[in-house]
């Protein structure tokens, strides 16, 4: 599956999304950026099928069907649109899912469930207490149960705070099971995933390379020459695909 944003806005002169490009396909975890309180959800809405943009063009395989578009991409915790209420548990949460996706949804499938996602001791959280990560796990998981679904659209994960990185893995995650997968979240969360990849490929560079005598870290430590460190500053999410929100097609 391939989902294409080619450059929609929505409200007048974008007031609500700015003129946006990106696409995300099955295998693949993108990262969208999307600052201000509605843009997140507006963009979500547009992303999934859920809302046409008052301009640009959606596809999915090449096709404009929103209808298709519904079906196959789940959207996730967007804020005040699909996120659960505070005050209800993980547990009756689970229920829930559980029978929208045509499955057993008793107590004791819900304990199934929950133990086979790792998370059996939330069962009797509310989900507003929930951990970030373990939030975004559970929900991601139980949009997957339904039929149809090949990929998701994870709004605004970043507002319940933790690192940014824990929910990106799981993304990523979820795309390696065949999964089409877009995150949207703001300009900090973007810069500091970027700058922790960028940290880890830099990591992994220096184990696969002999040491040298000499400790400091210069160009003779980069096998392709000079480390670019102001590209750390302005680095989102270099290492995968990534879409921001501007006035022209960063897709």
């Amino acid at each position: 599956m391939k989902i294409v944003l080619d450059r929609v806005a929505k409200g007048t002169r974008g007031a609500a999304l700015p003129p946006t490009s990106l696409r995300f396909t099955t295998g693949q975890a993108v990262l969208a950026r999307a600052e201000t309180e509605q843009r997140p959800s507006v963009l979500g809405l547009i992303a999934s099928g859920r809302m046409r943009p008052d301009q640009g063009v959606v596809t999915v395989d090449g096709a404009v069907d929103f209808g298709a578009m519904r079906r196959r991409v789940a959207l996730i915790d967007a804020p005040d649109v699909c996120d659960p209420a505070p005050d209800v548990t993980v547990a009756g949460i689970v229920a829930e899912e559980l029978m929208f996706a045509g499955r057993p949804w008793h107590l004791i499938a819900v304990r199934r469930m929950l133990s086979k996602l790792e998370l059996s001791e939330y069962a009797r959280w509310s989900i507003g207490t929930v951990p970030p990560k373990a939030r975004i796990r559970l929900l991601v998981e139980l949009a997957l149960l339904r039929d149809g679904v090949d990929g998701v659209v994870i709004t605004a994960p970043d507002r319940h705070g933790g690192d940014p990185s824990a929910w990106w893995r799981i993304a990523r995650e979820v795309a390696a099971r065949g999964y089409a997968v877009l995150v949207i979240a703001g300009d900090a969360s973007a810069a500091a995933i970027g700058a922790s990849e960028l940290v880890e490929r830099l990591t992994a560079t220096q184990n696969e390379t002999a040491i040298d005598d000499d400790t400091t870290l210069d160009s003779t430590d980069a096998p392709t020459g000079a480390i670019d460190i102001a590209g750390v500053a302005a680095m989102t999410t270099a290492a995968t695909p990534t879409a921001t929100p501007t006035d022209s097609d960063n897709a």
